[in-house]
């Protein structure tokens, strides 16, 4: 009797396959059944009786990824025609694997970025959903030769088990490497005795052997290389193994045709030995590049503090790392949504932007989700977690190519020298081989597969990530988080300093303060507490931390801030304006820092500020008198006086400054030709911070997560900046002293191969030798460099 599947409804044809008591047609319905099962969506069956889609052994497997119990489970965030999926690719191997997927949006047009986590193999993927359904983007990867695995594993995110194919791949090369020696004893001890005359007559034996032995690594070892290329023409794009795969071949047919013909042993010990020292290679580049997860990876682990509040109302800031599901916490006006939500209160206005790169809102509504990586614009929302935290996908975000300023001269120079690397190599073979051709025949082969093997960009490739990668994992832990490489070569060229005052120059939450006006009713202090927690102001948030009134989440409507002057809303029937003496209406006294206050149109008073400054900003200015400094506040000049005396090279001072302002200030230094750093909260000064040429968000405990800063950095080491900035310049030179290394192990590995001094086997083993002595000399110069300035390297 035929049985049908329990999730697609088929007849099965061929072998049934149970799970849970039940049958299915092939692995990939069962998997669809566990991951429907393990999320609690059994009822899909109930609802969907004849639905499922049947992934069968072609392309169609991936059409069940469209089933929307499925979709949502997989995507990381969908709104709109936008949704950005991670998916496991364990395929990805080499530099040019990650190249190559992060090109996806110039082979696809409905693909907006891409961008690969080497270390986890992931590569995470924005698309037009309605353009490229999520079934078609997994059969685009495919065909490239990069087919994603979806398990319930990777559905939940799991870590899935290690990839152990390359360590077989060498165990099978090394194998094979050392018997093959053995058998070609005879023909490099030849002398000529009797003893010899023996062994000649077995030879053709021994020579067959080694063939059969490199079989298995010619076909298995270096299958990967094979892919890689194939791939890669398959998609007209000439990798670097392209000219592996040729000198591979090459030895290989050129060994078969020699004993083919009894001509002579040919090379098949020095193919098996090639590929086993290339993968050998494969592995250490593997680890180097897991060395350099931080690249990416060790910023998941930057103190972003988020406002958490209890059932009664109490807040306090806790690491975001901390936060669980179920608990409550507080997103103000333009901070950015740390993890998954559910809206509890608040009128939700969510700028996605950040994730999907288009400047548009969504209104959102108590009861609905919130996508990790939004912008609030508006009030303060309460919500609720339903997602465990994962930093690493804001570090993703945070990292995207949408957000980076400019491309620099290393960047620039290593990107070109890698897209004509393998043309290059190609040219100077087959001038090679033509010359060798005309004079020694047989040595050709040799001469043309040791150009192919020795010439490799590893070296170069690896010069500008690692030492980069060095460097943000000493500034990470000493708490300063950089973004991408390249920040750390544009900090390395900044000669001018610009510092925006309150809650960067000062600290946070100390101030004296004091009020001046007529008395405030218990009933307004809890309204104007409850409007204070919407803003991250810094005068705003001192003021929160300053009023002894018990705090109660109030309702707010209409609420509207104006940058850099002030911000207005309803509390309880009444309108309250908090801001400059402008904003409401009043006049300002000079030499006073002031929050005034006003309800339905009546001045109730003002809160006067007396800033204290961070410590030790006198022993910072004088460490930095090779940069130019300058000073930005939106207060009046009341304590420029004070400010010239800490910090005496002060080159120019500016009060009153709008975020406008300060952004206009920034484009005037750069017309200069001035490299510019801006220094601000992270959020009040994101236009300063994105046009100038590094922003820094300056943290304490509050969220400066934000896509305009390229660094964020704990305010309490705000004073040793001029350490920060000298290790920036320290890396240039040993970037530079390492591409000096590279471009000498391939002139010089070039010129042997082709004056015909270097065998194919021993290039294979300079191949990796080369990464190895650039690893080698950027970890010690690294560290020490970075003993002259912290405590932890």
């Amino acid at each position: 009797m035929a049985e049908n599947c329990f999730h697609c409804g088929q007849e099965i044809e061929k072998d049934r396959i149970f799970f849970d008591e039940k049958a299915f047609c092939c692995n990939g319905c069962k998997s669809v059944y566990e991951i429907l099962n393990a999320n609690n969506l059994g009822n899909f069956y109930e609802l969907n009786k004849n639905s499922g889609i049947r992934p069968d052994e072609n392309l169609s497997q991936f059409d069940y990824l469209d089933t929307p119990e499925i979709f949502e489970k997989v995507v990381d965030f969908s709104e709109g025609n936008t949704s950005v999926v991670t998916f496991k690719i364990p395929v990805i191997h080499c530099s040019s694997c990650i190249w190559l997927l992060e090109s996806l949006q110039d082979l696809n047009t409905n693909i907006r970025y891409s961008q690969v986590n080497f270390t986890k193999k992931t590569l995470q993927v924005s698309f037009n959903q309605n353009e490229l359904p999520l079934s078609e983007l997994a059969k685009f990867l495919t065909n490239l030769g990069y087919k994603p695995v979806i398990s319930l594993e990777t559905a939940d995110k799991k870590e899935a088990a290690v990839d152990r194919s390359l360590t077989i791949k060498v165990a099978v090369a090394g194998f094979a490497f050392g018997n093959a020696m053995m058998f070609a004893f005879p023909e490099y001890l030849n002398t000529g005795s009797s003893v010899d005359f023996w062994l000649e007559e077995f030879a053709p034996f021994f020579r067959f052997l080694t063939f059969l032995l490199s079989i298995p690594v010619v076909v298995y070892s270096a299958s990967d290389y094979y892919k890689s290329a194939w791939f890669g023409l398959k998609n007209k794009i000439v990798n670097i193994d392209v000219p592996i795969v040729l000198g591979i071949l090459v030895l290989f047919f050129r060994s078969v045709y020699e004993i083919a013909t009894n001509y002579g042993p040919g090379y098949f010990d020095t193919l098996c030995g090639l590929l086993f020292f290339m993968l050998l290679g494969k592995i250490f580049q593997k680890r180097t590049y897991s060395a350099l997860s931080y690249d990416r990876d060790y910023k998941s682990f930057y103190p972003i503090a988020v406002t958490k509040v209890d059932f009664g109302g109490q807040q306090q800031n806790i690491l975001l790392s901390d936060i669980k599901v179920g608990d409550r916490i507080l997103v103000r006006n333009q901070e950015i949504i740390p993890v998954d939500s559910v809206l509890i209160n608040g009128e939700g206005n969510i700028d996605n932007s950040f994730i999907t790169g288009e400047s548009a809102t969504i209104t959102k509504n108590p009861g609905d989700k919130i996508f990790a990586g939004g912008k609030q614009i508006g009030s303060i929302l309460e919500l609720e977690v339903i997602k465990t935290v994962n930093q690493s996908y804001l570090t993703q975000l945070w990292n995207k190519e949408a957000f980076r300023k400019e491309e620099l001269g290393l960047d620039t120079l290593v990107n070109q020298i890698s897209k004509y690397f393998t043309f290059i190599i190609l040219g100077i073979t087959l001038l090679a081989g033509i010359y060798w051709y005309q004079i020694d025949f047989e040595k050709m082969f040799q001469v043309v597969s040791a150009i192919l093997i020795v010439a490799c960009p590893c070296a170069l490739a690896l010069s500008t990530p690692f030492t980069m990668g060095h460097i943000m994992r000493i500034l990470g832990r000493n708490k300063m988080y950089v973004k991408d490489a390249h920040t750390i070569e544009k900090m390395a060229k900044i000669d001018t300093l610009v510092f925006d005052k309150t809650g960067t120059i000062t600290y946070n939450k100390k101030a004296n303060i004091s009020f001046e006006g007529q008395e405030i009713t218990e009933f307004d202090l809890k309204n104007i507490k409850s409007l204070l927690k919407n803003s991250n102001h810094p005068l705003s948030k001192s003021l929160y931390e300053f009023l002894e009134v018990q705090d109660e989440y109030l309702p707010i409507e209409n609420f509207k801030e104006t940058a850099g002057k002030g911000y207005e809303a309803t509390v309880r029937g009444k309108v309250y304006k908090i801001g400059s003496a402008k904003f409401t209406n009043q006049e300002a006294k000079s030499l006073e820092t002031a929050v005034y206050l006003e309800r339905d149109g009546e001045f109730l008073g003002k809160y006067i500020f007396k800033n204290e400054y961070r410590d030790g900003l006198a022993e910072m200015a004088k460490e930095l008198k090779d940069y130019k400094i300058h000073v930005l506040s939106g207060d009046n000049s009341s304590e420029e006086q004070t400010l010239k005396n800490l910090i005496p090279n002060i080159t120019e001072m500016r009060f009153s400054q709008s975020p406008e302002d300060k952004l206009e200030y920034i484009k005037h230094l750069q017309d200069q030709g001035k490299k510019v750093a801006m220094l601000g909260d992270g959020l009040n000064d994101a236009g300063a911070l994105k046009q100038s040429n590094i922003g820094i968000a300056i943290a304490d405990d509050t969220n400066s997560f934000t896509p305009s800063s390229d660094v964020i950095m704990n305010g309490g080491v705000l004073t040793k900046l001029h350490d920060y900035f000298a290790l920036t310049k320290d890396a240039m030179i040993i970037v530079k002293l390492t591409f000096g290394i590279s471009f000498l192990y391939n002139v010089v590995g070039l010129t042997a191969a082709v004056l015909g001094e270097m065998s194919p086997l021993f290039a294979a083993i300079l191949m990796p030798l080369s990464s190895i002595s650039v690893v080698a000399f950027t970890s010690l110069s690294t560290w020490l460099r970075s003993r002259k300035y912290f405590k932890f390297q």
